[in-house]
């Protein structure tokens, strides 16, 4: 059994090829693919070779975390069938190739443990599961606030003011520097950093992955405030240390979504509590891969990026 997969040989060195797949075991499932994204984050670093050394990292990769498709064959006690639609948080099922995200091919095997059922009319919107349960992951636990400032209005940024709002907390502001993005705002403010005065914030989420603001943002925090780093940072983080201290700021570091984030999300989606409307601004055939990553990771405009595998050649 063999698959078509974006293939990344190095840094922004991709392309779409053919390759081998492992054959499922006894608790495996196979998925035909219909939709995968393409992180602006993690995955862009792969891309521009600025990724830090993570135990299974290494190239040539099949890149990709969200992906969604259609059970084709299942093994016996998995619990699914075929017919059944699923999110895939990636797979390490290939051939020739590292798979420590993997999801971003026309079929995958993966354990049945991994994924989560979706519902199939959830279509491209299927694939955005992990990202919505990285921000209910960064919000959910005891003793922690839910942001009354996010710093970024990109799909991460977006998704924790949806959480926050359905969680009938107030309406965070949320910081956006780039113009463009600030429209597509439901029930917040979008504003520029320069235009906001405040100096209270309790809980800052940061979404943007720019290490640069941070003393910035202990500046913006009420005495015993915290801010969470919910994006990814591949480099060292520094703070000037008599601001901090004297506002008592905390700094907490919001980690991968575990598997009860994915089906929490999934839960407030078919309530619809949670919507993932707006959030795919551009599509591309799988074919395509080279040029929509490059858009992804280039075009401002390019909120989130969604790969069609459903006729890929």
């Amino acid at each position: 059994m063999d698959t078509r997969a974006v293939f990344l040989n190095g840094p922004e060195d991709l392309h779409l090829d053919r390759l081998a797949l492992k054959a499922p075991g006894a608790a495996d499932i196979v998925v035909e693919i219909a939709h995968s994204g393409i992180s602006t984050g993690t995955e862009k670093l792969f891309w521009n070779g600025t990724m830090p050394p993570f135990p299974g990292m290494g190239y040539p990769l099949v890149p990709g975390y969200e992906a969604a498709g259609e059970v084709v064959e299942a093994a016996r006690g998995t619990g699914y069938r075929p017919g059944d639609h699923v999110f895939v948080p990636g797979a390490d099922c290939f051939e020739g190739a590292y798979g420590l995200f993997g999801g971003a091919a026309a079929r995958l095997v993966t354990s049945a443990a991994r994924v989560t059922r979706i519902d199939s009319a959830m279509g491209p919107e299927g694939a955005l599961l992990a990202l919505a349960a990285t921000a209910r992951h960064a919000m959910a636990g005891l003793d922690r606030a839910v942001p009354d400032l996010i710093v970024g209005h990109g799909v991460l940024g977006r998704l924790l003011a949806r959480l926050t709002i359905a969680a009938g907390a107030p309406a965070p502001t949320v910081w956006e520097t780039e113009p463009g993005r600030r429209g597509g705002a439901q029930g917040y403010a979008v504003i520029d950093p320069g235009d906001d005065p405040r100096r209270d914030y309790r809980a800052i989420y940061d979404a943007s992955g720019n290490a640069a603001i941070l003393d910035d943002l202990i500046g913006r925090l009420a005495k015993g405030g915290e801010i969470v780093l919910a994006g990814f940072y591949p480099g060292g983080l520094s703070f000037a240390f008599p601001p901090a201290f004297m506002k008592e700021a905390r700094l907490r570091v919001a980690a991968e979504w575990v598997r009860d984030d994915l089906r929490a999300v999934r839960d407030l989606i078919g309530t619809g509590a949670l919507s993932l409307g707006g959030l795919i601004t551009h599509e591309a055939r799988a074919e395509d891969a080279p040029d929509a990553y490059r858009t992804a990771f280039g075009d401002p405009d390019c909120l989130k990026m969604i790969l069609n595998w459903k006729d890929a050649a």
